[in-house]
Parts: structure tokens; sequence; C-alpha cells
């Protein structure tokens, strides 16, 4: 590694380097393998390792192409991780052409039920979060699941990030209101034919 790239650099800086050849790709690939394995891991379980070796081969070739004046170098990568996955959804798709339960792109929702914990709320959550328009719940995941900012979450998507926290927003308002008629459905006042006591 060149001695330009020191311990403790930010990874706009690390990014930076990388793409004059400067060095300082590799520790991008230490910090940050195990968070979009987790992405793919709760996307496409079945496939992770493989889309996560395809980030890093696209984002090193691509390293020149980033640019700090438009979000952070994690977002970028993110970015680069959800073209891999809609590319390896899109190719699903086309290689089984009558999947039931998917979205359009390949979006393989039908099983994140069977991922989540057993709770009662799952359920309707699952229906909330899949009827969500595919902005606002990537948005919810990128953030919820992922720990990107609403920020970095819009530069992974390519919106406004005052969009970006507009549609986060109304996502969260969906779920709120989904798990209070949860609850209120569940609760211990009522009888067996969900009548108020």
């Amino acid at each position: 590694m060149s001695t330009e790239v020191e311990n403790g650099q930010d990874d706009s800086v690390l990014l930076s380097a990388a793409a004059r050849g400067g060095g300082g790709f590799e520790e991008l690939v230490e910090r940050h393998s195990v968070a979009l394995h987790g992405y793919f891991a709760r996307r496409a379980p079945h496939a992770a390792d493989d889309l996560l070796a395809e980030v890093w081969l696209q984002a090193y070739a691509a390293r020149r192409t980033y640019d700090a004046s438009r979000g952070s170098a994690r977002a970028w990568l993110f970015g680069v991780a959800r073209n891999v996955l809609s590319t390896y959804w899109r190719r699903l798709a086309q290689e089984s052409r009558t999947a039931p339960g998917e979205g359009a792109h390949g979006d393989p929702w039908a099983a994140v039920d069977d991922r989540l914990d057993a709770s009662a709320l799952a359920p309707a959550l699952r229906r909330v979060i899949t009827e969500l328009p595919e902005v606002e719940r990537e948005l919810l995941l990128l953030v919820a699941w992922e720990q990107l900012s609403p920020t970095e979450a819009a530069a992974v998507l390519g919106i406004p990030a005052g969009t970006a926290r507009s549609r986060l927003h109304r996502a969260r308002a969906r779920l709120r209101e989904s798990v209070a008629l949860a609850s209120t459905s569940r609760s211990p006042s009522e009888n067996t034919t969900g009548e108020p006591a």
C-alpha cells in the first residue's frame, strides 16, 4: 500500500487515492465487506458471497468515477451493491420467467417473511413493507438494515436528500400506523370476536 494512504483516513480519501493509483482500496474492502455482505445476505442469502465479490470487482473497475461531492464513499459502495443486486434479480427473472410472488425486477419479498422473527406483528409489517413504493421501501431498508444515514441512502438511490427524508418519513408513518392497528386489534381488553369488552 502506498504511503499516501495512512491508517485512519476517511473512506473518501481512500477511494480518491485508489482512483489515482495510490492504494487505499484494500482498506475499503476491509472496512466495508461485513456491511455489504449483510446487505446481500438479507436480500439474496444464497448468493451473498458471489454478489459481494462482484461488488468489489465493479467498484475497483469504477473507482475513478467516484465523486466525493456527490456523497460519501460508503454510499457510493452501497450504490454499486444495489446495481449488482438489481442485475442479479433481473438475471434470475430471465432464467425463470414464472417465479411467483416476485416483483417486476425479481425482488424476493415473498421470502422475507421466512427470515423474519416469528412475532405477532410480522405479517402486518411484511404487508405494509411490501406495499410501499419501491423507493420508499429501499430507503427504509437502507436506513434500518444497512445503517446508512438518510443522506447516504439518498445518494445510493440517486435522489435529493430532502426527497429521501420526506419519503422515509412517509414510510415510517405507514409502519407506525400498521403497528398501532395490529396492537389495538390484539389488545387484552378484547374478547375472542375482536369486539371491545
